[in-house]
């Protein structure tokens, strides 16, 4: 928890900001001074400011004013402006500092006292904030750790099904067929049989190491990989898929992004295969010069507003896990419904895609 937060003291006169200095001091935080709006505009966008002490009798912009220019930057949505005044001291212009975004308003003279209680609440508030934000942002890495964890063990253990159960059998299945060539044909031919359930557990197995991790994601890339499982779902499931790339000539993309979004799409078809009663789906990928759009959307009976919200307590480990791999890449996840249907839409700023590709697209 940051021990220290910085305070601005705003006041055209440099005997009042002394005098506030002096009254806050004990407070331990770091205490800034600001003689115009100006200055003080310039140290809000340089410096991460808890409390804002705002004189309202200043020349060239007024406080009201200043307040007003602050509240319309989105970094000082909730930055804390308590307004001194010695001459505005009617309700009106109390309501006119409310109004403005003050969170106080202190006549003068001013109670040392009082100033200090004030400043220490909302220094105190803009402390916790920034120890939740910082421990907000540790729990998006030890989640997105945890998803890299699990992607290589799914890799691994796709691997194993694949190179070791996989070949085991496949060499059973070969001493099978050696035996019913050298046994003569019967009525009840159990080595025949018996190979016919070997080949059946073999395509079983391939088919869940693919599923685990595909081949074709490391050898083709996202586009191919999709290509191949909506191909799948829509023979085991029965819904009509589609897959929309655009450009067409969809390029390759980083391992771990690539990775991710499989993961995502899987997921959000799983979702449209076991809650949404739907016959159709539709998987977008649209890569921009600001970034990709990801868009799962199906003709099934769509979801409630509560899920649209992701309200704790709506939402499942699934949609769960899409949200923090759509955080994990720096994007925004939301679920919206498609009437008919649902839609699952990711947006992932270039910024954070270290892809040569999007340069040139």
């Amino acid at each position: 928890m940051p021990r220290n937060v910085n305070i601005l003291m705003v006041d055209d006169q440099p005997s009042k900001l002394l005098t506030y200095e002096v009254m806050l001091a004990e407070l331990g935080d770091n205490l800034i001074k600001a003689n115009s709006a100006r200055e003080a505009l310039e140290i809000l966008l340089k410096t991460n400011i808890a409390v804002v002490l705002l004189d309202v009798s200043m020349p060239d912009i007024d406080g009201f004013e200043l307040a007003a220019l602050i509240r319309q930057h989105p970094r000082f949505q909730r930055t804390a402006i308590i307004f001194i005044s010695a001459v505005h001291l009617t309700d009106l212009d109390r309501l006119k500092g409310y109004q403005r975004g003050a969170v106080d308003y202190i006549s003068v003279p001013v109670v040392p006292e009082l100033l200090r209680a004030k400043v220490s609440v909302f220094a105190d508030l803009h402390r916790q904030a920034l120890q939740l934000e910082e421990l907000n942002r540790e729990l998006r890495r030890l989640s997105g750790s945890l998803m890299t964890a699990q992607d290589e063990e799914r890799r691994r253990f796709a691997r194993d099904l694949h190179d070791g159960i996989g070949q085991e059998l496949a060499a059973a299945k070969i001493m099978l067929d050696s035996m019913s060539i050298r046994m003569p044909i019967t009525g009840d031919n159990c080595v025949g049989e018996a190979a016919e359930i070997i080949d059946r557990v073999i395509q079983q197995v391939r088919s869940m190491s693919h599923l685990l991790h595909p081949p074709l994601l490391d050898e083709g890339g996202l586009s191919s990989a999709l290509r191949w499982y909506l191909d799948g779902i829509a023979e085991r499931s029965g819904i009509e898929t589609k897959l929309d790339l655009q450009p067409s000539d969809f390029p390759r993309l980083s391992p771990q992004l690539e990775r991710t979004l499989f993961r995502i799409i899987q997921e959000a078809l799983t979702n449209v295969f076991r809650h949404s009663r739907a016959q159709k789906a539709c998987v977008t990928l649209v890569q921009k010069d600001t970034g990709l759009l990801l868009r799962v959307l199906d003709n099934g009976k769509g979801v409630g507003e509560q899920t649209q919200q992701l309200q704790p307590g709506s939402i499942g480990v699934g949609i769960g896990g899409m949200r923090e791999r759509a955080r994990e890449l720096g994007g925004d996840f939301r679920i919206l419904n498609a009437s008919p249907g649902t839609i699952v839409e990711i947006v992932i700023p270039s910024l954070v895609l270290p892809l040569p590709a999007l340069a040139t697209a």
